[in-house]
């Protein structure tokens, strides 16, 4: 009888601990889920207020699809580079000016080149002198975040006043006016019914995602954020990544930079300036933690798209837009709740 006493114990105890582990299997998912149920959500809210205050849809309407796709392509593009940088612990506040300096960039280089060169040619010049521009504010960053051990808040704080001055000084203090009908039709054409921005910002998207999830770069990036100790011990050369995460990150913002110039056939140097807290919004709606080592691309994009909805939805039921800023801090305080409560169940269950 002795004997058969273990077995019994462990059939007794399995079961417990399986179910535990799927209840915690379970929750994790919803939690990074979260951005794509608020989304969803939202949809639902809209298209409930819109019948019985207009009796039209919202949901269904493919005029306010392609207007939320376009609100959502700029504050996107910055969040992009923001999710690698926040997976790896880090942070970004500078890309908001790097992206206006782009943008200012992207409007001269595409004014001077049509002079001596086809419109065509002078366009694609513009916008890739204006993603290069970029890249070097991110070298900037890199190598203070990297190399001289300044926290990122900090280094990229000063980075965002060196760029703003700079947008302001190169564009004179005023919008700089595109003349370039081929940046014009890049900014407000559409391909069978479907904007050419978001055609960019959907191609641009997939190849980060992949970057991110299939590749050396992208997994390196995740062991940083959950443990640069353990990191750097498994051979990671985290200055060298830092360095090239930041320049990642810049000239996703000069991506976007260009793209606005192309949508309002004007470079400004303010041009990101309000975007830069929704890109950061996005990312933590979209599931990545603040903590680092954890977020996804397609997280982010359900985040842009909540805020997206959000700021389109109410203006489109004709809400006051003081409401966005409330809806969204209301949004981003319950997705960082959710995010707190997942990290507490998890080192429970650890400590168990």
């Amino acid at each position: 009888m002795t004997s058969l006493e273990p077995p019994q114990a462990e059939k007794y105890v399995a079961p417990q601990a399986d179910h535990a582990d799927q209840t915690k299997t379970y929750l994790a998912r919803v939690a990074q889920l979260r951005a794509w149920l608020f989304l969803a959500g939202l949809l639902i809210t809209f298209e409930i207020w819109s019948r019985i205050a207009f009796g039209g849809t919202f949901v269904f309407s493919s005029f306010n699809w392609q207007s939320v796709a376009v609100f959502a392509v700029a504050p996107l593009l910055l969040a992009v580079g923001q999710t690698f940088v926040i997976i790896s612990g880090g942070i970004d506040l500078s890309s908001g000016f790097i992206m206006g300096l782009a943008a200012v960039v992207a409007a001269h280089m595409t004014n001077i080149a049509g002079l001596y060169m086809p419109l065509p040619f002078a366009m694609l010049f513009g916008i890739l002198v204006a993603v290069l521009a970029a890249g070097v504010p991110g070298i900037v960053n890199g190598l203070l975040i990297s190399r001289l051990k300044v926290p990122p808040f900090i280094g990229t704080l000063g980075m965002f006043g060196v760029a703003r001055g700079t947008a302001f000084l190169l564009a004179g203090g005023t919008t700089v006016p595109v003349k370039n009908e081929h940046f014009a039709m890049l900014g407000n054409g559409r391909f069978f019914g479907i904007p050419y921005l978001v055609l960019v910002t959907a191609v641009f998207v997939l190849i980060m995602h992949y970057l991110l999830s299939q590749t050396r770069f992208g997994q390196h990036n995740y062991a940083i954020g959950a443990n640069a100790q353990a990191a750097r011990r498994a051979g990671i050369d985290i200055k060298a990544h830092l360095l090239r995460l930041y320049i990642l990150s810049a000239m996703c913002a000069g991506l976007g930079g260009a793209l606005y110039a192309a949508r309002f056939t004007a470079g400004a140097a303010q041009a990101g300036e309000p975007l830069l807290l929704d890109s950061v919004a996005a990312v933590v709606i979209g599931g990545a933690s603040l903590f680092g080592g954890s977020g996804s691309i397609l997280g982010t994009v359900a985040g842009a798209l909540v805020i997206a909805v959000i700021q389109y939805g109410l203006v489109f039921l004709d809400v006051e837009p003081f409401w966005q800023f409330i809806a969204v801090g209301i949004v981003i305080i319950i997705s960082v709740l959710i995010d707190q409560a997942q990290r507490r169940f998890s080192g429970a269950k650890q400590d168990e």
